[in-house]
């Protein structure tokens, strides 16, 4: 088991720099199965989820090369396997893009059902609906997604039933190589779907739209090979923020698009955290108690659903009653408890969180139950006073690269201890 131990109650100042996306980088690792050529990846973000995908296109084929720190040379041009290693692709939820990517390159798929982060259920029945659309045959059978197109994919319009991001992303890449133009309408907007679509595009494929409703790809022959730089992480971005306005400080948080974080510079702003953009960094500074607030999760450019229990963890410092509607995902609300062994006041109640504040957090043993989770109790250690233990760390190294050191640098008081008897987070909690 990988523990955290922060001991609380210092305010952080500095400069942190953030890593490539992670959303982006594990659905970018699995379509460059569809490149017969070599393609080089900067910006890589050195987290165990890409570890993983790595070593599965590696057993699938691929040539692999780290040139340097975040930069990565894939070469897919021998790749034969049609089936994933089963026990690594049960270990992460973003395997299921080796389905679309696949598909798209050989016409054939066998995928186990990915792992992950279990916050509640994550059906892939709009990926399949893509799939079945575009020609090819699915069966759900032995835990495993098999999908077949003998006679190739063909262009079509399809119309997400919800907004998606995976299924978005796994659609798009599966009908890169298809024949025919392929609509696909109700897209998710996020800024990794547009990152993926200018991956493909910078690998010779034909796709606009990306970042609206409707997204348009014209099917080529081949994709060819290229250079590409992964943006920088919006969450991990945001996760140091939020971590500013519960802990206090004054930071500066280099390598992002501000663009991007509106959606979660507004809401912080709101509640009283002052922030200052410039090209490429933001300085976020706590000058006064923070204010409560109201927030509903929702498709970009709406509030992320990923950065819910860290903003959750700020309204426990915040003056007054705060209110989180969590409308993606059933049940991502479990770590709250832990926040109340804290002392936090929070009231669950379905999809909507009461939090009262302000509460002085008391450090304490939690647990990481997911990654985002993980990264609130991280947040509330460091708020809080006293010493803070947050069991199952390995979900946390998922998406957040160099944690420790980043933390460090700027004033936090935490350590990683590795224990010997605990099975791996994956295996506890299977999604």
């Amino acid at each position: 088991m990988t523990q955290y131990v922060i001991r609380g109650g210092k305010p952080l100042n500095g400069e942190v720099v953030i890593s490539g996306a992670k959303n982006a980088a594990v659905a970018i690792l699995p379509a460059a199965l569809l490149v017969e050529g070599v393609c080089r990846i900067e910006n890589i973000p050195d987290i165990s989820d890409v570890r993983l995908l790595l070593q599965i296109v590696e057993q699938m084929g691929v040539s692999v090369r780290r040139l340097s720190p975040g930069t990565v040379e894939l070469d897919s041009t021998h790749a034969r396997s049609i089936k994933a290693p089963d026990e690594l692709v049960r270990k992460i939820r973003a395997s299921y893009y080796l389905v679309g990517a696949l598909l798209g390159r050989f016409g054939h798929a066998y995928v186990a059902l990915p792992g992950g982060c279990n916050f509640g259920p994550r059906p892939i029945d709009q990926h399949i609906k893509g799939f079945e659309a575009l020609g090819a045959q699915t069966d759900i059978s032995n835990g495993s997604v098999i999908a077949d197109a003998p006679d190739g994919l063909h262009g079509c319009r399809i119309y997400l039933d919800i907004v998606s991001v995976g299924a978005t992303m796994n659609i798009m890449i599966a009908a890169t190589l298809a024949s025919g133009t392929t609509i696909i309408e109700n897209c998710a907007k996020e800024p990794h779907v547009v990152d993926l679509a200018n991956f493909l595009n910078a690998m010779g494929a034909h796709i606009s739209g990306a970042g609206t409703d409707v997204i348009k790809i014209r099917g080529v022959k081949k994709l060819s090979g290229g250079a590409y730089t992964i943006i920088p992480d919006q969450i991990e971005a945001g996760t140091y923020m939020a971590a500013v306005a519960a802990a206090g400080g004054n930071v500066v948080v280099k390598n992002i698009i501000p663009k991007h974080m509106d959606c979660i510079t507004a809401k912080l702003k709101e509640m009283g955290l002052s922030v200052a953009e410039y090209d490429d960094s933001i300085r976020v500074q706590k000058t006064r108690p923070l204010k409560a607030a109201r927030v509903k999760t929702m498709p970009y450019p709406g509030f992320p659903t990923d950065m819910q229990p860290q903003i959750t963890v700020c309204m426990t410092q915040a003056q007054g009653t705060s209110m989180v509607t969590e409308s993606i995902y059933d049940t991502r609300f479990r770590y709250t408890a832990e926040l109340c062994r804290m002392g936090a006041s929070i009231d669950v109640s379905g999809k909507i969180a009461v939090v009262d504040g302000p509460r002085e957090l008391e450090g304490c043993t939690v647990k990481a139950f997911d990654l985002r989770a993980g990264a609130a109790m991280v947040i509330a250690g460091l708020a809080a006073e006293g010493t803070t233990i947050v069991e199952g760390a390995s979900y946390i190294e998922r998406g957040y690269e160099r944690i420790i050191e980043k933390l460090r640098a700027i004033g936090a008081d935490i350590t990683r201890e590795e224990l010997q008897d605990d099975p791996p987070a994956q295996q506890e909690n299977p999604a």
